[in-house]
């Protein structure tokens, strides 16, 4: 991978590669997981959760590897064997696997595919009454005869055991090989020396194959992932206009009745609910969004978007952002750790940081939250049915009344009583102007203007 990461620990849509056979293998019902690390211990994050870490003190092998999760399993279990890098496998498949290996009565079941071109992989070799006899590699010249190269039936890495004659058969596993390394494949011929049977069990999935070794081939990964995972939402209800297109990770949530515009990203834990639109361009991240809501071209990192909100285009939702039902924030308007009112909206251009708003409240084009005084971040507290003008800021800590006014241009650094009318013709606090009573009197003004228009 020429990187500082574990190749086990690179992203695959959202998870790290090792994270997929170990989530196959708890869907299809596994009752222990063992993930096999190195002395270093750069797998340690996935202990827990029913996974448990064993540490194969030398690098000498897939044979080593199982040598060293040994203790984990009984004479009497059944074992399933999968390679870290290949992520693709599925639950289903293991369960196939598992469900074949108990039907055949056989010690082992390697499972095997067959490719129209088998360059670089083990090739199965069957014994005439149609078990497997061995797997011969082909990594070096002369690993193999020229009649074994004509096998297309190749070895996928993945194998199910009886735990006690895998046991015995791996005592017996030597490095007699150019390489100088345990293989597991070697405990098959060792099993049948034993006078038991190895089956194989043939997958029809060649994607089940594919390993990660570089990143080339990370890509080539991703893009059969990607498929699945959008494939998997279509067939749930899910309209995505371009999948290929479209960026989902695999632990991703979303509704009937959405649609999914191209070059959309949603990421990490994100879900979203039925009816939603999720506009062209627009990333989320770990976001919350409820049904019928409409995003269009936005980004939003950690925020929760409620039912009937209308985000965008081009807003930026920060964490911590909350915007409750029917609210909405508008073209280039940033919201950072703050309660959104339901209702409430912020049309445009404007930044909202560290505040509560209540509902039914609409902000002017330019209103800003000043929340940082250079040492602090202050929350500002804004009540229901305010409007504020054009070009307000308000310097935290400072509080708006329910149903008050502030006037364009307006710098408000003093508390504003509930509706009143408060504006300041320059920046000094003191320069602050307010009219109390203000929101009562033109509420009669317009009153009177209706009554004598009729």
């Amino acid at each position: 991978m020429r990187s500082s990461v574990q190749k086990l620990l690179h992203p695959l849509c959202g998870r790290p590669i090792i994270a997929w056979p170990v989530a196959a293998a708890r869907a299809a019902g596994a009752e222990r997981i063992v993930v096999v690390d190195s002395p270093a211990r750069r797998l340690e994050a996935l202990a827990g959760d029913g996974v448990e870490i064993a540490v194969q003190p030398e690098t000498n092998g897939t044979a080593g590897a199982v040598m060293a999760a040994a203790g984990a399993f009984g004479a009497q279990d059944t074992v399933i064997v999968l390679n870290g890098d290949a992520p693709l496998v599925d639950a289903e498949a293991l369960r196939a696997l598992a469900a074949a290996h108990d039907h055949s009565g056989s010690a082992a079941t390697i499972a095997t595919i067959t490719l129209q071109d088998p360059r670089g992989y083990g090739r199965v070799v069957r014994a005439p009454d149609g078990t497997v006899e061995r797997v011969v590699e082909t990594k070096a010249e002369g690993d193999a005869s020229e009649l074994e190269l004509h096998i297309r039936e190749v070895n996928t890495g993945m194998f199910a055991f009886d735990g006690g004659p895998l046991a015995v058969a791996l005592e017996r596993v030597t490095a007699d090989n150019a390489q100088g390394e345990l293989y597991l494949p070697d405990v098959l011929p060792i099993l049948r020396s034993l006078e038991r049977t190895v089956d194989a069990f043939e997958l029809e999935d060649t994607a089940d194959l594919l390993q990660i070794n570089d990143r080339v081939q990370l890509a080539e990964v991703t893009a059969v992932a990607q498929r699945r995972i959008c494939e998997r939402h279509m067939l749930a209800g899910v309209t995505i206009v371009n999948p290929a297109a479209t960026v989902i990770d695999a632990d991703v949530t979303i509704g009937p009745d959405t649609v999914i515009e191209p070059f959309t990203q949603l990421r990490g834990v994100t879900a979203i609910g039925t009816g939603v639109t999720i506009g062209a361009g627009t990333t989320l991240i770990d976001t919350a969004v409820g049904d019928a809501a409409t995003v269009l071209h936005a980004h939003s990192v950690g925020a929760t978007i409620g039912d009937r909100v209308n985000v965008g285009p081009f807003a930026s939702l920060r964490p911590g952002t909350i915007l409750r039902e029917g609210s909405k924030a508008g073209t280039f308007v940033e919201i950072k750790n703050s309660d959104v009112g339901a209702g409430t909206k912020v049309p445009h251009l404007s930044y909202i940081g560290d505040a509560d708003i209540g509902e039914k409240t609409n902000l002017g084009a330019s209103t800003i939250t000043a929340n940082y005084d250079g040492y602090v971040k202050h929350r500002t507290t804004i009540g229901s049915r305010v409007r504020t003008a054009v070009d307000t800021t308000l310097m935290a800590p400072v509080s708006v009344g329910d149903d008050a006014y502030t006037a364009a241009g307006s710098v408000i650094g003093q508390d504003v009583p509930p509706g009143a009318l408060a504006g300041s013709p320059g920046v000094a606090r003191t320069n602050q102007r307010t009219v109390e009573g203000y929101a009562a009197r033109r509420a009669q003004r317009a009153a009177q203007e209706t009554k004598e228009g009729t």
